[in-house]
């Protein structure tokens, strides 16, 4: 089952903990945003492999934008 770990509001990305191929447990924090001095980390359902980054450090998300995939 794939999983697309979605940003749930406007943030910065702060880091990336994640890179293709890696394979994960359930649990497991993949991307930390920052947002009004907030940290918010994005972790994932079930276990799975990385499929696709689409996030840096630095970049600025919007609510809904897709930051990593998980098959």
């Amino acid at each position: 089952m794939t999983q697309h770990i979605a940003s749930e509001l406007v943030a910065n990305v702060a880091q990336v903990h994640v890179e293709v191929g890696q394979k994960l447990e359930a649990g497991a924090e993949v991307v930390l945003l920052e947002s009004m001095k907030m940290e918010i980390p994005m972790i994932i359902e079930d276990a799975g492999t990385v499929t696709d980054v689409r996030v840096t450090p630095g970049d600025v998300v919007q609510e809904g934008d897709v930051l990593v995939v998980i098959d």
